[in-house]
């Protein structure tokens, strides 16, 4: 995998201080130079402590990369890919990276099993947006790890995330902002809590958008990305996810997962600068459940 630039600037800089203007970190630098990468300034080896001029065309070679990741076969759906990233429509019940209980079997297996058969070569695939596992909709995969590192620079505050979910109850608000921080709970490995104090903050924006029965569908944006943040929030507000046992929800004959998607990803590709924009719409068990309520 190779990153090309043509320097813009009107003065000579050294070219460590221009690699790290473009968000390659120290480590990386010297993975590239003990590792098997490379650097070429118009076509000829150089080091970080040279100078690179105006209008100088450098090139950064990565390293090769390797992975312990087991391949999977079974088909993903892809939403979008470039050079350097995929965004992929996770199905229910498929666990985002392998555990311990899905060690062969999880997106993070299918999509080094489709870099196998595209012929993808000395690069592995880097997880920026993971699901839990009952969660359906979109993932953001890095396809290499230049790409991984400036991406998660911008998960922070510049990816946006948006879910849709069907929320027990009926949500008497049509907008809301919960701002709850949360932390671990004591008492279990897996839940998460509202924090009297301490705690991470956590910013959650609501919108109802349709109410049923005993249960509305809602769409609702991340500002924050805490573990398990929005079914943390909503049980808080006494309106659990449909289907989240974990938090408070109840299964249903319609609805047996948790009832959320994540059906929005827009951010700007952090190479070429192109505003990236991906909807997915309500999957089929979840619109089942709507209809039928």
């Amino acid at each position: 995998m190779k990153i090309e630039w043509t320097y813009q600037g009107e003065k000579q800089i050294k070219i460590r201080t221009f690699l790290k203007n473009q968000g390659v970190s120290r480590r990386l630098a010297t993975a590239i130079r003990h590792h098997g990468g490379q650097l070429l300034l118009n076509g000829k080896d150089c080091r970080r402590i040279n100078q690179i001029f105006p209008a100088d065309h450098l090139v950064m070679r990565l390293p090769p990369e390797t992975t312990t990741l087991v391949p999977s076969f079974v088909p993903i759906s892809i939403r979008y890919e470039d050079r350097d990233l995929l965004i992929i429509e996770k199905p229910p019940r498929v666990a985002s990276i392998p555990s311990p209980l899905h060690p062969t079997d999880s997106l993070m297996n299918r999509v080094w099993g489709y870099y196998l058969v595209r012929g993808y070569q000395k690069i592995t695939p880097h997880i920026v947006t993971r699901l839990d596992r009952d969660t359906s909709g979109l993932v953001l995969i890095a396809k290499h790890r230049f790409a991984h590192a400036l991406l998660n620079d911008l998960a922070v505050k510049q990816i946006k995330k948006e879910y849709l979910a069907i929320l027990s109850g009926q949500v008497k608000t049509t907008v809301a902002i919960i701002a709850l921080p949360l932390k671990r709970d004591p008492n279990s490995l897996i839940r998460r809590q509202v924090a009297v104090s301490g705690g991470k903050f956590a910013a959650t924006k609501l919108w109802r958008q349709q109410l049923l029965k005993n249960a509305c569908l809602c769409r609702l944006r991340l500002y924050t990305g805490r573990t398990h943040q929005i079914r943390v929030h909503c049980a808080f507000c006494g309106h659990p996810l449909v289907g989240d046992t974990v938090y408070g929800g109840k299964l249903t004959k319609q609805l047996d997962r948790q009832g959320l998607h994540c059906c929005y990803l827009e951010f700007h590709q952090p190479f070429s600068g192109k505003l990236i924009q991906v909807y997915s719409p309500l999957p089929v068990d979840m619109a089942k459940f709507v209809k039928l309520n």
